[in-house]
């Protein structure tokens, strides 16, 4: 795992399409997300975009969004 989180990071970001939320407010209080290799993904802060990004594997995404649909989170 340490070796595909390391993969992850070393991936340049700054041709990321990156995306947030259309219920995103007038605020921009939210975080963007960017499509990475094998359905890892980028997020970062829209607030703050030059901040550092945070990286997830596919299967991390996948029990992040579970454990927000199910209210773990």
């Amino acid at each position: 795992m340490k070796h595909l989180k390391a993969e992850l990071y070393s991936y340049d970001l700054t041709e990321a399409i990156w995306r947030k939320a259309s219920a995103s407010g007038a605020e921009h209080d939210c975080v963007e997300i960017a499509q990475l290799p094998a359905g890892a993904k980028a997020v970062r802060d829209s607030k703050a975009p030059d901040r550092a990004d945070l990286r997830f594997t596919a299967s991390e995404w996948t029990a992040f969004q579970k454990g927000v649909i199910t209210g773990e989170l």
